[in-house]
């Protein structure tokens, strides 16, 4: 969904000569937007779907709670605490055992974060230059309400929920919903 995604770039359908691009239809619009918060969570249609499971047994509203536990994994939290540039490179730094929560090494990325949690460093990790370079500019970018980083230590607590507001990504929940709900 990029400027230079060919489905953006052009006007037309693929083929020879169309006429005119058509209209998506309701399916089509729903998978668009469930695709979109995939690709920007980095995760695979089976896991996807085990979150909006889990986010579906819950009593609050579905697709809040389902963001919420999106913005809960532990790649995620990596990447809105500066540790990482990216969602994808918060994946690899947690993958590579460089995060420790409550104290202990946790190299699942999808490890959901519990308030109360602390995440911070692996004392190994700490002498590398990468880490040294995370030191140096994560005071500058903001962090969420529910996360409060001290950095000094490069340790963050998690001190809340994240709400429907906290969260940075532009994606219709509800058409989530729909999508799993028909």
């Amino acid at each position: 969904m990029s400027p230079k995604c060919a489905v953006e770039k052009r006007g037309t359908p693929p083929g020879a000569h169309p006429s005119r691009r058509r209209r998506l239809s309701e399916y089509g619009v729903h998978l668009k937007e469930k695709q979109k918060a995939r690709y920007i969570y980095g995760m695979m249609e089976q896991q996807f779907r085990r979150f909006f499971d889990e986010a579906k047994r819950r009593p609050e509203m579905t697709g809040k709670y389902l963001m919420q536990l999106l913005e809960r994994r532990l790649d995620n939290v990596a990447f809105r605490l500066a540790f990482a540039e990216s969602r994808r490179q918060g994946r690899q730094v947690v993958g590579h055992g460089h995060i420790t929560v409550n104290g202990v090494v946790t190299d699942i990325p999808s490890y959901l974060v519990r308030t109360g949690d602390v995440i911070g460093w692996r004392e190994a990790s700490r002498k590398s230059a990468y880490f040294q370079g995370v030191a140096k500019d994560a005071p500058q970018r903001p962090v969420p309400a529910w996360l409060s980083l001290d950095s000094g230590t490069m340790t963050a607590k998690v001190v809340g929920l994240p709400e429907l507001a906290d969260t940075e990504v532009k994606v219709d929940d509800r058409l989530i919903v729909e999508f799993y709900s028909r």
